[in-house]
């Protein structure tokens, strides 16, 4: 299973199960060596977390504490880099996901914290990210909206430039909503080869 996918799914599943399957949990073994247990096993298993559980529940329980704020833009920021990967695809993920982690990302996660800092408590917890990138050659990663209104505040756009001499170049930039989506604010290009790259989500 490819390290980035595994790192969402177990994410997600924590996340899901409000901590009850925790990355260290017994079922990622199985997952990750590709091992599938019999019957007499699985409840075995099946036993052993319900026991898990219910102590869970009842002697390690903690209120979170953590304020809403930083949920959601932990989790914004965790869907930015999912729709980010499932716009690169299969083909695509594998040839820049290390530079675009790099280079690209963290400036892609300031930009997404600047415009959270800049709203007030009341609107951020109301902030919403696009639920699909665009596919073929079309520009579209994500867009991050208020999510009462639906007005886009944020658009993050990656573009496929072909360069004489050079070859083709991502281009990965933003607009905002301050200048009605207007100018290109860039985040950085990452050379994809002289050879036409491969349509999105492919």
């Amino acid at each position: 299973m490819k390290k980035w996918l595994q790192k969402t799914l177990v994410i997600t599943v924590a996340m899901l199960t409000l901590g009850l399957i925790t990355p260290n949990h017994e079922i990622w073994d199985v997952l990750d060596n590709g091992q599938s247990n019999n019957g007499s096993q699985n409840r075995n298993i099946l036993a052993r977390e319900s026991t898990e559980q219910e102590t869970v529940l009842v002697d390690e329980y903690v209120p979170n504490e953590v304020p809403d704020e930083l949920t959601n833009y932990d989790s914004l920021l965790t869907a930015a880099k999912e729709q980010t990967y499932i716009k690169f695809g299969s083909k695509i993920a594998p040839v820049i996901g290390d530079e675009f982690e790099e280079r690209i990302y963290p400036k892609l996660e300031e930009v997404i914290e600047q415009t959270f800092n800049s709203m007030d408590e009341g609107s951020v917890k109301y902030l919403a990210l696009s639920s699909q990138p665009s596919g073929q050659y079309s520009e579209k990663i994500f867009h991050i909206s208020h999510g009462m209104s639906g007005e886009d505040l944020l658009r993050f756009h990656v573009r496929t430039e072909k360069r004489p001499q050079e070859g083709y170049y991502y281009n990965f930039h933003y607009h905002t909503a301050d200048d009605n989506f207007v100018a290109h604010h860039s985040l950085g290009d990452i050379y994809w080869s002289k050879d036409t790259p491969p349509k999105w989500l492919s």
